[in-house]
């Protein structure tokens, strides 16, 4: 089990395969607040601590089963 702590500002997050989802804007309580810059709808969106399978140097990696909001991770592919 990993330590919340470990999670931290401009740290990516990755989803179980390995594919960029969202970058860390900080950690409220159980939720890891991502920045507008990775949303399609330039909002904060969330994930829970509890989603997350692994921390590795600089990278948040996702379990198989997080809940992802729509839209995250696409912004720079949309506006090609």
């Amino acid at each position: 089990m990993f330590e919340k702590i470990r999670i931290k500002e401009h740290m990516e997050v990755a989803n179980s395969e390995g594919l960029h989802v969202g970058t860390v804007d900080e950690v409220t309580g159980d939720k890891i607040k991502l920045t507008k810059s990775d949303s399609m709808d330039d909002m904060h969106h969330f994930l829970m601590v509890d989603d997350v399978e692994e921390i590795t140097e600089n990278r948040v990696v996702l379990k198989k089963d997080a809940r992802i909001p729509e839209g995250l991770g696409n912004k720079a592919t949309a506006a090609s």
